[in-house]
């Protein structure tokens, strides 16, 4: 809908969004100044009141909003703004005078303005009235509005029907307005009879003069259309108008459930449904060239027009629509659409990006997820065909991978900031790790600098490791492997150079591993007294671990079992070094510890040669530890971690919608906190133990709360343990990890699938899956309880979890074994390694078995 005045415009969208532009000497453009605009500008007060309709005076503007509201602004001196004064108005200002009147019709003057209120059936005027264009018996202006004086009622009424008629007795008979008009100094009224039902009503658009717009009948008719028939030339006509036009696409699927249209910054009101049912109509069309037509238009016409800084929000809506088209999921489209739509979007400047970031943020679920696996094809498309060499090295497609890699880049930091709308697993593209040489990749990323989206890199460059949320575990293990590897073997290359070096000197050589030797009576002293005076380089060393007076060669299975022992040690509740939670049998940090903060460095010493010697450990500290270490903000929902009644209460108070929330709660800026029996209160904030927690300050009181638990109340025990870990483990390869992963990177997880263990297991000599001895012992297993199995697969492999890839990663061989069946089943943990006795009858296995897996610590040789 547009509108002139004598040197500005106004144009007023479907949407219900108004823009001005041309003079604004007066404050006729309503954007708070009177500076000029040379380009539409947005009316951003109107923004909750959609307007519906706009008309312009010489220097002012008059506004129907679809409630039926009339605002003014601009110039003022004649009071054709009808606020009862003659000043000018920079910003919209409602006409109280008809607050409580449904205005459907305005009009303009050059001075002077018009409101048509149905109900009453009454003309209103305000403004200019030296030639009598107000309609009031007078040549007075005025600032207020005034009944226009005529022979009308309400519509729907006979003169005999209303006592509150505005006209003068002499008139004879009665007539309904259809509709006003204005221009210069005169007014006029078109009426009919009482009975005629075609009054206009501004605020409802007419289909005949608004833009074509996407719609599911003729959708319909699109599918219905054969290649044994001609096209309708009109239907062509819409294709080609509709699919090739940002403007159409953003006027569609408007929602029809809000109270307003206007699109914000917080919703786009689209109504996905509708889109669904339109992309699967248009997916069902039969005839290639109307397709092929769809694809030209938007390829052709609509990508182009796409701009950096749309003028309004509403503008933004086609990246949502019309990525639900089915088009975008064919491979062989990827080049020529979604990488020109993902440049539009990296394109945006930031306003609109963060704009379209928060819808993105609001998308159902499987909404969200569409648009992820359409740019992870993008990817597996480029991917498939470097490995089916259908393009060489210098052929490869970077530009797509960098745009589809950059939007879920996008899409990634979405997810993260608003609690994960989907798991971050789906994310994973294992064909990375199929295609690509990853360890190569991270080398080279490291050489680059090591740091995420480096602007120091050319931008025809691109490594995988800018997007690590794209690698799966298989991946992430294998980088995190080779980090250690390239640390491991710069520092045994130090230490054999300072042994050549030295090779003259009457001094020790160096040893090129780093060699603990502990006493299981003593470990948790012998491990600390060594660990706390070696430096990094020394720590880098590939590790391994003597225990005094066993002959047994540290080749994997001794280091899994002195981590797994002395992790067990310093957790142990005696040294009261970690409070923990029964509901969930995790610990966290004690704020009161008698013991020093070397106990702690300890730990994260240990944590980071577990991760960095590729072992797990039994660490039981809940996610939120980890996000610590990866410096990703503490979270209300990481206290479910520690205690999920804790966690419920919490929010408890934050749902509470009741006016007595002080009464009921009672609480204080305070934390009560439980060590050796004794509770000592802290406060969240000085005075806290005096300051009352209320409807208005309980966020900040919950935060606090998670604040001091996770941060403030341990920073001295978690700071050492930090310094620990990091002295190890630290680094640019921990920037490529989730903190789950990273945890599970520790600690392993527990999803066992046992079936899976049997179908990996490798038999040696005589035995075969066949094998009755084999039988027997897999039919003896699997009749073992949950806890049973646990030990058994920590007696074969020095574990009882499992590592990141799953079951399928643990690799078992049972061999045959001489002796008879007086034997016992001997595991080499080293090796996950099991001689087994050729036992003949299911209960010696299965008592044997169960003597052997009761007794699982020790190496010694018989």
């Amino acid at each position: 809908m547009l509108a002139c005045g004598s040197h500005h415009s106004f144009v007023v969208t479907c949407l219900g969004a108004a823009y001005g532009w041309g003079r604004n000497s007066f404050g006729q453009l309503g954007v708070n100044d009177e500076r000029d605009r040379s380009t539409p500008t947005n009316l951003m007060t109107l923004r909750s009141q959609p307007a519906r309709y706009v008309c312009c005076g010489e220097n002012h503007t008059v506004i129907l909003t679809k409630d039926g509201g009339v605002f003014t602004f601009g110039a003022g001196a004649y009071g054709q703004l009808g606020h009862g004064s003659i000043s000018n108005e920079i910003l919209p200002r409602k006409v109280l005078e008809l607050m409580g009147h449904v205005v459907t019709q305005i009009s303009c003057g050059r001075r002077h303005t018009l409101a048509y209120e149905p109900r009453r059936g009454r003309v209103y005027a305000f403004g200019q009235g030296g030639s009598g264009q107000l309609g009031n018996n007078s040549t007075k202006s005025s600032s207020s509005p005034v009944i226009v004086l005529g022979p009308w009622v309400p519509f729907g009424t006979t003169c005999e029907d209303d006592d509150s008629r505005a006209y003068d007795e002499d008139y004879d008979r009665s007539v309904v307005i259809c509709r006003i008009f204005s221009g210069g100094d005169r007014s006029f009224v078109a009426t009919s009879s009482s009975d005629y039902e075609g009054v206009d009503d501004f605020r409802n658009f007419s289909r005949d003069n608004q833009i074509l717009r996407m719609e599911v009948a003729v959708a319909d008719r699109c599918a219905a259309v054969t290649d044994s028939v001609f096209t309708p030339q009109d239907l062509i006509e819409y294709v080609e108008t509709v699919f090739g036009s940002p403007a159409c696409i953003n006027a569609s699927f408007v929602d029809s459930d809000v109270n307003f249209l206007c699109a914000n910054e917080e919703q786009p009101f689209i109504d996905l449904t509708k889109v669904k049912e339109f992309f699967k109509k248009i997916s069902e069309i039969k005839k290639a060239s109307l397709t092929e037509l769809i694809l030209e238009c938007i390829r052709r016409d609509m990508i182009p027009e796409l701009v950096s800084s749309p003028l309004d929000f509403e503008a933004l809506r086609v990246y949502l629509i019309i990525l639900q088209c089915s088009f975008f999921d064919r491979p062989t489209q990827h080049s020529v659409l979604c990488t020109p739509i993902g440049k539009a979007i990296l394109n945006l400047g930031a306003k609109a990006g963060k704009i379209l970031a928060g819808w993105w943020s609001r998308l159902h679920p499987n909404d969200f997820l569409r648009i992820v696996t359409i740019y992870k094809g993008c990817i597996v498309q480029i991917l498939d065909r470097m490995q089916s060499k259908e393009l060489s090295k210098d052929q490869v497609d970077i530009d797509g991978l960098l745009v589809a890699t950059s939007i879920l880049d996008l899409l990634n930091n979405v997810n993260n900031e608003h609690d994960r709308l989907v798991p971050y697993e789906h994310f994973y593209i294992p064909e990375v790790t199929e295609v690509m040489d990853v360890r190569l990749d991270y080398i080279n990323w490291l050489n680059f600098g090591g740091v995420l989206h480096s602007a120091q890199r050319s931008s025809d460059r691109m490594f995988f490791c800018d997007y690590p949320f794209l690698f799966d575990a298989k991946a992430k293990t294998l980088i995190l492997q080779t980090d250690a590897i390239l640390q491991m073997q710069n520092a045994m290359d130090d230490a054999n150079l300072r042994n050549v070096a030295n090779l003259f000197l009457p001094v020790d050589p160096t040893n090129p591993y780093l060699v603990l030797i502990v006493s299981r009576e003593n470990l948790v002293r012998d491990t600390l007294s060594q660990l706390i005076q070696l430096n990094t380089r020394d720590l880098k060393k590939p590790l391994k671990v003597v225990f005094c007076g066993e002959e047994a060669v540290d080749a994997g299975g001794v280091r899994k079992e002195f981590f797994m022992l002395l992790l067990k040690e310093v957790i142990d509740p005696k040294y009261g070094m970690f409070k923990s939670y029964d509901e969930t049998l995790c610990i966290w940090f004690n704020n009161r510890t008698f013991d020093t903060e070397n106990m702690f460095y300890l730990i994260g010493l240990l944590c980071g040669l577990a991760i960095y010697n590729g072992n797990i450990i039994n660490l039981p500290f809940p996610v939120a530890l980890y996000k610590k270490l990866l410096e990703e903000p503490i979270k209300l929902e990481d206290i479910k971690g520690l205690s999920p009644t804790l966690f419920q209460n919490l929010q408890y108070l934050l749902d509470y919608k009741e006016d007595d929330f002080e009464d009921v709660f009672m609480l204080k800026f305070e934390i009560g906190l439980e060590a050796f029996g004794e509770v000592r209160i802290f406060e969240l904030r000085p005075g806290g133990s005096s300051m009352a927690v209320n409807m208005l300050n309980r966020k900040e009181y919950v935060d606090s709360y998670v604040d001091f638990l996770f941060n403030v109340s341990v920073e001295k025990q978690y700071r050492a343990f930090h310094s620990g870990f990091h002295k190890v483990c630290g680094g640019p390869v921990l920037q490529l990890f989730h903190a789950e992963e990273l945890m599970a990177m520790v600690v392993g997880n527990e999803n066992y699938d046992w079936d899976e263990l049997e179908r990996n297991a490798e038999y040696k000599g005589v035995f075969t899956a066949t094998h009755p001895t084999i039988r027997l012992l897999w039919q003896v297993f699997h009749e073992l309880s949950s806890d049973q199995k646990k030990k058994f697969l920590l007696f074969l492999t020095g574990y009882d979890r499992i590592p990141i890839f799953g079951m399928k990663s643990v690799k078992i061989i049972i061999q045959p074994t001489a002796g008879g069946e007086e034997f016992l089943p001997v595991a080499h943990t080293c090796f996950n390694l099991l001689d087994l006795p050729l036992y003949t009858t299911k209960e010696r296995l299965g008592e044997k078995l169960l003597l052997a897996i009761e007794h699982t610590h020790g190496f010694a040789l018989a």
